[in-house]
């Protein structure tokens, strides 16, 4: 096979390991505990599908994947790992990349529409029940059905509210929507806005065009999005969007058949979060997207500290599996452990539960797929040592590469254009403007209206009516109080 179709992860004495490109779009998997190389893992696979011209997005969970951007610096460490894996072509060099911030903080902008998001989506990020994603999913039809589009979160919330207030109108046909249930919608969206969702939802909303870019020199540009802030602040928003970008390619890339390389490569990082607590009808989801996604020619790879982390009917959908090395401290680990050991194909020369335990920094045990796609005997491998800087760019570095980016402008300034919430509002303040109308058309009536209060007198003979009534019995009340009620009403 020709040698631009091999991507280089490592090597050890028998020679050198590489993962044919034209099954990268089968997926993989970068497992192991802290502190043991994952995120490097995760870098020199990023250059590899760059120099092979494929576009990359990778999320960035600790804030040093930035160094993509900028040539690696001479090391002893790293000229020793580039002699003991042979490495001949091995040169120091930056690869293009974009950087992207959901709050627009570190990067670019990068939004999407309520619209756009769904009510399935939505309904997880917001934890709603049963009853809640059914109002949910109410919303989103009527606005279809009117025409009203809900592009930010203050479009949702007008939406709401005005479903409240034409509750029993709308009863016949969407069923009961509780005040409480709706109340308690607003509450979340509340929360949500707490944790600063409102940057993610609106437009200029991002292309998926824009992340499968190349640069002049034919390399896949990297697309880099700094998730630091988002992760601890927002974990649920963070899968959220991971698992919407993965169903925006799915409905959006047309079937590309079989190739030698991919159209797009995924990196997903700290992968349990998408899978925490979801839905079973989110899970038969994202299944359904990672079996079938190959098809358009996109490569998905969870990154996570251990592989059960994963469900099992994603995991069996990976093939590439670099596990580094995981510690056995608890009988729970050591189960683990040999779990892990047990999804290998076995090598007869390696004993694979107890070289996970070993592993050094930079070492892991790859697995890859060969031409046919059935998986290679695990092997003990030297991790390769990335050609970019590892570790961040500096702030004034960062800023720089911000500036020259060719998205630079594209997205900074939000629009906000007509939509549920303005077209809502003109049709109350039409309603409002109805009513004035119609009172003010209104003939006032030339009788003088006749006060609440009691003159002396009326209380007097009122007073004396009831005496008397309670004096004759029921039928003389009733015919004192007729021609008593007769005088009143003559005055």
């Amino acid at each position: 096979m020709d040698e631009i179709t091999q991507l280089l992860i490592g090597g050890n004495e028998a020679g050198q390991i590489n993962m044919n490109a034209a099954m990268a779009n089968r997926h993989g998997l970068i497992a192991g505990a802290t502190g043991t190389g994952k995120t490097v893992t995760l870098q020199i696979l990023a250059e590899g599908f760059s120099k092979l011209g494929v576009p990359v997005f990778m999320a960035d969970v600790k804030g040093d994947l930035s160094g993509l951007s900028k040539a690696g610096k001479p090391h002893k460490k790293i000229d020793e790992r580039v002699s003991l894996i042979n490495i001949e072509d091995y040169q120091a060099r930056p690869y293009p990349t974009v950087f992207w911030d959901l709050f627009g903080d570190l990067g670019h902008p990068f939004r999407t529409t309520v619209s756009e998001l769904g009510p399935l989506l939505l309904s997880t990020l917001l934890e709603l029940n049963d009853t809640q994603t059914g109002i949910l999913y109410s919303a989103f039809r009527i606005a279809d059905e009117n025409e009203w589009l809900i592009l930010d979160l203050k479009d949702l919330r007008s939406m709401l509210i005005w479903m409240g207030d034409n509750g029993k109108e709308l009863k016949s046909e969407y069923g009961n929507l509780s005040s409480a249930s709706i109340g308690a919608i607003q509450r979340r969206l509340l929360v949500l806005e707490e944790q600063r969702a409102e940057f993610f939802f609106g437009e200029p909303a991002a292309s998926i065009e824009d992340l499968m870019k190349t640069d002049f020199s034919g390399n896949g540009v990297i697309s880099i999005m700094d998730v630091t802030k988002l992760i601890s602040g927002s974990p649920r928003l963070y899968a959220t969007f991971l698992l919407w970008l993965l169903s925006e390619l799915f409905e959006e890339l047309p079937e590309v058949g079989d190739s030698d390389r991919p159209k797009l490569v995924f990196f997903f990082d700290e992968a349990h979060l998408l899978f925490d607590q979801a839905p079973k009808p989110l899970l038969d989801k994202v299944e359904q997207v990672v079996r079938l996604i190959r098809s358009k020619g996109v490569g998905i790879y969870f990154i996570s500290q251990s592989p059960l982390d994963i469900p099992e009917d994603v995991l069996g959908q990976l093939g590439l599996r670099i596990q580094h090395a995981l510690r056995a401290f608890t009988p729970k680990d050591r189960k683990a452990i040999k779990a892990v050991a047990e999804n290998f194909r076995p090598n007869p020369d390696l004993d694979t539960k107890q070289v996970i335990t070993e592993l050094g920094i930079g070492e892991a045990l790859v697995s890859t797929l060969d031409a046919k796609g059935s998986p290679t005997i695990v092997e003990r491998v030297m991790i390769r040592p990335p050609e970019s800087q590892m570790g961040p760019l500096s702030a004034d570095e960062r800023k720089e590469q911000i500036k020259r980016s060719p998205f630079n402008g594209k997205y900074d300034v939000a629009i906000d254009r007509e939509s549920a919430y303005e077209l809502l509002k003109k049709r109350a303040q039409k309603a409002a403007e109805d009513a004035q109308k119609e009172n003010s058309q209104k003939t006032p009536s030339s009788k003088r209206r006749s006060s609440s209060r009691q003159s002396w007198s009326e209380a007097m003979i009122k007073s004396a009516a009831r005496s008397i009534g309670t004096s004759l019995g029921r039928e003389g009340g009733k015919f004192l109080r007729g021609i008593l009620g007769s005088f009143l009403r003559g005055k």
